[in-house]
């Protein structure tokens, strides 16, 4: 019998509103989304530390650009998984 997720697929398009790129690799969800406060949520999770310290390094200093950068960091990790839309605020 499919699991209430693969029942659910038939009916609607799956959209996973979240930063965390595991959590989105487990369910494949069509489309994404996700926003500063989920992305800071995943970067503090420590199999997210590459794409932080990735940002920072970029950033150079500037807050805002790492900020900017550690964004796109997890949006192309999302969109590695993501056959459909990506978005992020």
């Amino acid at each position: 019998m499919a699991s209430q997720l693969e029942q659910l697929k038939n009916f609607t398009t799956i959209v996973a509103d979240t930063g965390d790129v595991k959590a989105i690799a487990e369910i494949s969800p069509q489309d994404a989304t996700t926003n500063p406060s989920l992305i800071l949520k995943a970067a503090t999770m420590p199999q997210y530390k590459h794409l932080v310290r990735d940002a920072i390094e970029y950033g150079n200093g500037d807050l805002s650009v790492a900020m900017d950068k550690l964004a796109v960091n997890f949006g192309i990790e999302i969109t590695k998984l993501v056959p459909g839309y990506v978005s992020t605020e």
